[in-house]
């Protein structure tokens, strides 16, 4: 075992939020699932990553209940849950650790947000000398607003305001933020062998 996948915030405090309705792909945890599966199925160690607030009151404050995995995401035994406050998944955790003690060098990343913590966990990864692999079609993010936009904008306010960042673009940002510098671009298709469909036809 050399390699892992590190599946970021994929979590149920997401959805508790009005701007839900507005993420990339409201199907994340399927695809997440298909990676999950195709990790262990290669013997790479899978860890869980959650971020937490504590004592904030809000949706990722543990004592809400809502910092748990999506529905149809569960973790085996031997597969690490970690909890984390910081944007990145080694800061506040022992994630670094955890790697180190068993030989892990190469990492996949994948989960909420694109740009966010995803992006900036690949980025100290690769800081860290892992190689990194960012399956971007594994990853959601929403609408960024302008610096400048007044706050609690309702969704459509939001979308109607040119100067928000669509999630295409931000995605688009990230891929070439990373790609040649801190990870290479992978899709879930390309890691997992196809699609679920194809392999199902296959199967039959």
């Amino acid at each position: 075992m050399n390699r892992a996948l590190v599946v970021l915030d994929v979590q149920e405090s997401f959805r508790q939020r009005d701007s839900w309705q507005l993420i990339s792909d409201p199907d994340i945890a399927q695809k997440i699932g298909r990676l999950v599966d195709a990790a262990r199925a290669a013997g790479d160690q899978v860890v869980w990553v959650l971020h937490t607030e504590p004592g904030t009151g809000t949706v990722f404050d543990p004592d809400l209940g809502h910092v748990r995995l999506l529905p149809g995401l569960e973790p085996r035994a031997g597969e690490p849950v970690l909890t984390k406050t910081s944007h990145n998944a080694f800061t506040t955790t022992n994630l670094q650790q955890l790697l180190t003690e068993r030989g892990i060098g190469e990492l996949a990343v994948c989960g909420i947000r694109t740009e966010q913590c995803c992006e900036t966990t690949a980025r100290l990864a690769s800081d860290f000398g892992y190689a990194v692999t960012f399956v971007i079609d594994a990853t959601a993010t929403n609408p960024i607003e302008h610096r400048d936009a007044p706050a609690g904008r309702t969704n459509a306010e939001i979308l109607a305001d040119p100067r928000t960042l669509p999630v295409a673009e931000v995605m688009a940002r990230t891929e070439y933020a990373l790609a040649g510098r801190f990870a290479t671009i992978r899709t879930v298709d390309e890691l997992t062998g196809g699609t679920s469909e194809s392999r199902a036809a296959v199967a039959g």
